[in-house]
């Protein structure tokens, strides 16, 4: 199957379209990628709240702090990571992976600190890596020793193809902000372990996010042969993250139908 889902699961325009908060949020989609952990760890309430607002079909994909990822670089930090766990453990049987986002900075000389890292971490939960240092995109030895690295922990490396929103003509401060924000690197589709995941940052032309989402058509129902891909759907203004999954489920069902029918709610496209 598919994993299919948004950024977040709650926006004030949604709910319009009923959508309210999570378990509202959780009856159209089965995962979400966890934003909110980067930031902040949750209260301990709230994240039984979460295992509340949600059944064991539901996945959430947290983002590992950056106190962890940025401020230290992944070194010295078990302290840090054995608190971000505690935390989240209610969400134990949810988790569909715990990943990485590193900063532009982390590059090939600071591999033996991911491996280190990812050779600490719980073998209970599966994980993913997120780089963006150009090294890690140019197809040379240091790309080749990072896609190694993930690929004997059975590591996924996280997917981010921004093509659509660095593609967009810059006429709304969303766009600007998110052009950005967005790092801007090639789109390199591999798999490295059981559960890829792509994250897709649209722009708010729907009509040039279908023709760039074509690729991803011929991929994920290849990966699904013999994988669980994960697909995290973005927008400049996150309100019309919907619209987008309006404008891309119909295409996507036609190749990978385990993606089931489209979420049951409201047309998208009158309220945007």
């Amino acid at each position: 199957m598919i994993y299919l889902g948004l950024p977040q699961w709650s926006h004030p325009k949604w709910v319009r379209l009923g959508i309210t908060g999570l378990e509202e949020y959780a009856r159209h989609f089965n995962c979400v990628e966890g934003n909110t952990t980067l930031y902040a760890l949750p209260k301990a309430e709230i994240v039984l709240r979460w295992r509340e607002q949600t059944d064991d079909n539901f996945r959430f994909c947290f983002k590992f702090p950056a106190t962890i990822s940025h401020n230290a670089s992944l070194r010295q930090c078990g302290d840090l990571t054995l608190e971000f766990f505690t935390r989240m453990a209610p969400l134990d049987a949810r988790i569909g992976q715990y990943w990485l986002q590193l900063p532009a900075t982390f590059g090939p000389r600071d591999l033996p600190a991911l491996w280190t890292f990812l050779d600490g971490l719980p073998t209970a939960f599966t994980y993913g890596v997120e780089v963006r240092h150009p090294s890690f995109f140019a197809k040379g030895d240091d790309e080749r020793d990072l896609n190694r690295g993930l690929l004997q922990r059975n590591v996924n490396r996280v997917i981010l193809d921004s093509r659509p929103v660095h593609s967009a003509i810059p006429h709304s401060e969303a766009v600007r902000e998110a052009q950005r924000k967005k790092p801007k690197v090639p789109v390199h589709a591999l798999v490295t372990a059981q559960n890829p995941m792509v994250r897709f940052i649209g722009s708010d032309n729907m009509l040039q996010n279908r023709e760039l989402f074509a690729v991803w058509l011929e991929k994920l129902p290849v990966w699904e042969q013999t994988t669980t891909p994960y697909l995290f759907l973005h927008t400049p203004d996150i309100a019309q993250a919907p619209e987008l999954v309006d404008t891309l489920w119909h295409d996507l069902q036609q190749v990978a139908p385990s993606i089931g029918t489209p979420p049951s709610i409201p047309s998208q496209s009158s309220l945007f």
